[in-house]
C-alpha cells in the first residue's frame, strides 16, 4: 500500500487526528442499526395505510359525515404510541451500545490508549492481539500474527501476516501480536463495502413473524382499493344510494379490512422486548433474534465459559512413567515465562508455574485452533504443550493409559513434550515423534447456576448439544455434573466422517475434540433435521458456526470478534440469563399471535361481508363509527393489554397457520350471522340503522367469544381484560349511542338478535373445533415435514379438536 507512514513509536498527534476528522476519515460504521428521530417519525407517520386513512377522512369531510371520523383518534393514538415507544427503545439501546462499545488499543502522542473502534482515524497505529477483530483496512508495520478471514471468505484457514502484509477489516487475530497502520476506514473499508452491497441486494433479514405480517399487510393493501371502488360503484350506480351513504358504507368496509394496529403492536412488542432485555444486561444486535430464540429447540454450547466458569486452574502435574525428570515444574515454568498469557489456559499455567530456570527462548509457536498446541524453542528442540491427540498423533495409544483415567474424572489434560526439531509459526507441523515429559491437569469450576439453567431447557423441550475441543470423556463428565440430559452419549468428533454428521447429531449429545470447521458442520446437520438452532460462543473459533446458526449468543467476556459476530450478547457473561431471554422471546411471539388473531377476525369478516354485499347487490350494512366501536373494545384495547401478560409457552407451528386457526372461526361466524341479519332485515323491511345496530351488537358478542377462545384457560388477568372490554362496550352503547351510530331496536329485532347469538355460539364452537384440528395438523407437518404420514395427520386433527373446550 502506498501511503504516508506514521511513526510507530509516537503514533498520530492530536492535531493530526483532528485533521483526519475534519476530512471525514473516521472509522464510523455504515451499518448503524439505529434510525434517527426524524426517520422514526417519518416511518410511523408516512405509511401506506395512513395515506388511505387520510383519503378516507377527506371523503367523509366532503360528504359531511363527520360522525364517522371516530376512527381518526385511534389512528393518531396508534401513530403517537409507535413513535414514542420506538424513540424510547432507541435511547435505551443507544446508551447500552455506547457503554459496551468495542475498544481497541491505539498509539497516539507516544502513548497506548484504548478508544472505541468508531473513534479511529486514517493513519492510526493500532495494536492487535489474539482475539481482536481487525477494525479497518491497513498494513502490518510491526510484528506478525495469524489471521482468520472466515467472515470475509467463508474459509477458516489461518493466514500468517508479517510486516508489509495487508489486513482487511472483518477478519480477526487467531494468535500473535502486531501493530497495523490504518489506510481505509469507515465506508471505505472492505467490510463496509460488503455491508452496503448486502443492503443494496435487500438481504437484511427479518423474523418469520414480521415477514408474515408484511405479506398480510401487502395483500390487504392491494385488495382494498379495487374492492372500495367496486363497493362505491355498486351502492351509487346500481343501488342508487346517495353520495354520502355510498361513501360511508364503502369506508366502513375498507376500515374493517385494514389491520391498523397489528403492525404497530408487533413493532412495539419487539422494541419493548429489546428494552426489557437491555435493562437486564442482554443486548440484541438485531430484532429477529427475539422471535428466533422463542422457537429454538436445540441449543449448542461449549464447555468452557458456558457450563463452566470462564477461567481455569492447574490442579496437578503428573510425570510420564517412561521418563525420569526431577524439575518438570521448572521446565514448564520456563515455557510459561517465554509464552504470552493471551488465553485462559495460558493464564492458568503462568499463575501456577511462576518459577523457572530463567532460560530464554529462541522463538515461540503461538497456539492455534488448527494445531491445538503451542511451543517454545530452546537450543535445538521445541518444548510443546497441547492437546494429547494432536501432539502424540501415532503415539497416542502408547500413552493413553497414563492420562485417560484423569479425563474420566473431569480434568482437562495437556501434554508436555519435547519435539526434536526447531518449529516456527511458518513451519509448525509435527512430523516426528515427541518425548513425553508429563501432563498438566486443569479444572474448570462448573457454574453454580448451570444445573438449574439446563433443567429449565429440559422442561421446555430444548435439546442441549455440547460441542467442545476438549477430550470427549472430560466433556461428558462435566456435562453430567451440570445436569445435561444424555451426557453419557458422547463421541470423539475426529472419528466422524463427512457423510455421518446428520446421524451423529441425532445419536449423540456430547461432541469432544471438535475442530473449528466441524462446529459449522454440526449446526448445518441439525438444521437439515428441521431444528431451529441457537449457539453460544465466546471465542474466534466459534464465529463461523455462530454465523450459520439461526441465533447466536456471545459472552461479553469472550473475544471482541465473537461479540460483534453474534446476534445476542450476554453483557455480564452470565449463562443463567438464557431462560429469561428465551422466556422474553416466547412472551412476545405468543402475545403477538394472540393479538393478531383478534385483529384478523375483523379483517376476515369485512372482506367476506364486502364480497357478499357485491354478490347480493346490497349496501355494506355497517358504518365506520360502528366499526370503530367494535375495533376499540373487542380488538385494540384487549390486544394491547393481553400483550403485557407473561406467556412462556413453547412456540409450536408457524405464525400464519396459528393465527388463522384462531381468527377464521370468528370471521366466518361474524359474516354468517350478519348476512342472515341483513337478509332478515330486507325480508322484514327493517331500516338500515336497525340492521347496522343489530349487526354491531352481534359482532361485539362474537368478538367476546373469540377473546374467550384465544385466552383460554382464563386466569385473573385475562378475565379482568374481558370484563373491562365488556364494561367499555356497555358504557359506550348506554352513553354514546349517537357517536357510534347506534339506534334503539324494537322487541322484534331483539328476538332476532337472541336467536342469531345462540346460533352464532354453536357455529363458532363447531368451526373452532375444525380449525384447532387443522392447526394441530400444520404443527405436526411443520415438525416432521414430508415424512409425516396420513395416520399422524389424522391423529393430530382429532387431538386438536379435543383441545377446544
Amino acid at each position: 500500500m502506498n501511503f504516508k507512514r506514521t511513526n510507530i513509536k509516537t503514533g498520530l498527534t492530536q492535531a493530526e487526528v483532528n485533521e483526519q476528522i475534519s476530512q471525514g476519515h473516521v472509522n464510523k460504521a455504515v451499518d448503524d442499526q439505529f434510525k434517527t428521530t426524524g426517520q422514526i417519525i417519518g416511518e410511523n407517520v408516512f405509511t401506506y395505510f395512513n395515506l388511505i386513512f387520510l383519503v378516507l377522512s377527506i371523503l367523509l369531510i366532503m360528504v359531511g359525515a363527520y360522525r364517522d371520523l371516530t376512527f381518526l383518534p385511534v389512528i393518531i393514538l396508534n401513530t403517537v404510541i409507535g413513535i414514542v415507544q420506538e424513540i424510547r427503545a432507541k435511547k435505551i439501546l443507544s446508551n447500552l451500545n455506547v457503554m459496551n462499545a468495542t475498544e481497541v488499543i491505539v498509539i497516539r502522542d507516544g502513548k497506548e490508549t484504548e478508544i472505541p473502534i468508531e473513534e479511529l482515524v486514517k493513519n492510526d497505529i493500532v495494536k492487535l492481539q489474539t482475539g481482536d477483530q481487525i477494525p479497518a483496512d491497513g498494513e502490518v508495520v510491526k510484528g506478525n500474527i495469524r489471521v482468520n478471514e472466515a467472515l470475509l471468505t467463508g474459509e477458516s484457514d489461518e493466514i500468517v501476516k508479517a510486516v508489509g502484509s495487508n489486513l482487511m477489516s472483518g477478519s480477526f487475530v487467531v494468535s500473535g501480536t502486531a501493530y497495523m497502520q490504518l489506510e481505509k476506514v469507515g465506508k471505505e473499508s472492505y467490510i463496509s463495502k460488503l455491508t452496503m452491497k448486502a443492503k443494496e441486494m435487500g438481504t437484511t433479514e427479518q423474523s418469520k413473524m414480521v415477514q408474515a405480517i408484511n405479506r398480510l399487510v401487502k395483500w390487504v393493501g392491494i385488495i382494498i382499493i379495487p374492492l372500495g371502488i367496486a363497493l362505491f360503484s355498486q351502492s351509487y350506480f346500481f343501488n342508487h344510494s346517495g353520495i354520502e351513504r355510498s361513501v360511508v358504507s364503502m369506508e366502513a368496509a375498507i376500515i374493517g379490512m385494514i389491520p391498523e394496529g397489528l403492525y404497530l403492536l408487533t413493532t412495539i412488542a419487539l422494541a419493548l422486548a429489546a428494552t426489557r432485555l437491555a435493562q437486564k444486561q442482554v443486548m440484541l444486535h438485531d430484532m429477529k433474534s427475539v422471535e428466533t430464540l422463542a422457537r429454538v429447540n436445540v441449543l449448542c454450547v461449549d464447555k468452557t465459559g458456558t457450563i463452566t466458569e470462564p477461567k481455569m486452574a492447574v490442579e496437578k502435574v503428573i510425570k510420564s512413567q517412561n521418563i525420569k525428570i526431577n524439575n518438570l515444574n521448572q521446565v514448564i515454568g520456563d515455557f510459561a515465562q517465554n509464552m504470552p498469557a493471551d488465553n485462559i489456559t495460558m493464564k492458568a499455567i503462568s499463575n501456577y508455574f511462576s518459577k523457572g530456570t530463567g532460560k530464554i527462548a529462541n522463538g515461540i509457536v503461538p497456539f492455534t485452533s488448527v494445531n491445538k498446541y503451542s511451543g517454545v524453542v530452546f537450543d535445538d528442540y521445541t518444548l510443546i504443550i497441547g492437546a494429547p491427540e494432536m501432539v502424540l498423533r501415532t503415539q497416542f495409544n502408547d500413552y493413553k493409559t497414563e492420562f485417560e483415567k484423569y479425563a474420566s474424572q473431569g480434568y482437562r489434560i495437556l501434554i508436555v513434550a519435547k519435539y526434536p526439531e526447531i518449529l516456527s509459526e511458518e513451519n509448525s507441523q509435527l512430523v516426528k515423534n515427541v518425548e513425553v515429559l508429563g501432563y498438566i491437569l486443569l479444572s474448570n469450576p462448573i457454574r453454580k447456576e448451570a444445573k438449574e439453567t439446563f433443567e429449565y431447557f429440559v422442561k421446555q423441550g430444548v435439546d442441549i448439544k455440547v460441542i467442545s475441543g476438549d477430550n470427549p470423556i472430560t466433556v461428558a463428565r462435566v456435562a453430567k455434573q451440570a445436569g445435561i440430559k444424555n451426557a453419557d452419549k458422547y463421541i470423539d468428533a475426529q472419528t466422524i466422517k463427512d457423510d455421518e454428521y446428520e446421524e451423529a447429531v441425532k445419536k449423540y449429545a456430547i461432541f469432544g475434540r471438535v475442530k473449528p470447521e466441524q462446529k459449522r458442520k454440526f449446526i448445518i446437520a441439525l438444521q437439515k433435521a428441521g431444528n431451529t438452532v441457537a449457539m453460544t460462543g465466546d471465542g474466534v473459533n466459534d464465529i463461523l458456526a455462530m454465523k450459520k446458526a439461526d441465533c447466536s449468543i456471545a459472552m461479553a467476556s469472550g473475544n471482541s470478534a465473537a461479540v460483534q459476530a453474534s446476534q445476542v450478547v450476554l453483557l455480564d457473561s452470565n449463562f443463567a440469563k438464557m431462560p429469561m431471554v428465551v422466556n422474553e422471546g416466547r412472551r412476545v411471539v405468543n402475545n403477538i399471535q394472540r393479538s393478531a388473531s383478534l385483529f384478523l377476525v375483523k379483517n376476515i369478516f369485512s372482506f367476506l361481508m364486502a364480497i357478499f354485499s357485491l354478490i347480493m347487490v346490497i349496501n355494506y350494512p355497517l358504518q365506520p363509527a360502528q366499526i370503530t366501536l367494535i375495533s376499540a373494545f373487542t380488538i385494540g384495547m384487549p390486544s394491547f393489554l393481553l400483550a403485557l401478560e407473561s406467556n412462556h409457552n413453547r412456540i409450536r407451528g408457524q405464525f400464519i397457520p396459528n393465527v388463522l386457526a384462531k381468527s377464521i372461526p370468528g370471521g366466518i361466524t361474524d359474516m354468517l350471522t350478519v348476512s342472515v341479519m341483513v337478509m332478515v332485515g330486507l325480508y322484514m323491511d327493517l331500516d338500515h340503522d336497525q340492521v347496522g345496530t343489530t349487526a354491531t351488537i352481534l359482532l361485539i358478542a362474537v368478538g367476546m367469544m373469540v377473546m374467550y377462545h384465544i385466552s383460554a384457560p382464563l386466569n385473573k388477568f385475562r378475565f379482568s381484560v374481558m370484563m373491562l372490554s365488556l364494561a367499555c362496550v356497555i358504557l359506550s352503547i348506554a352513553f354514546l349511542p349517537r357517536l357510534f351510530a347506534l339506534k334503539m331496536v324494537t322487541p322484534k329485532v331483539i328476538f332476532i338478535l337472541l336467536v342469531l347469538f345462540f346460533a352464532a355460539t354453536t357455529v363458532f364452537r363447531w368451526l373452532s373445533k375444525i380449525m384447532d384440528g387443522v392447526s394441530e395438523m400444520f404443527v405436526v407437518y411443520d415438525q416432521k415435514g414430508q415424512s409425516t404420514t396420513l395416520s399422524e395427520l389424522k391423529q393430530a386433527y382429532e387431538r386438536g379438536k379435543k383441545q377446544t373446550a
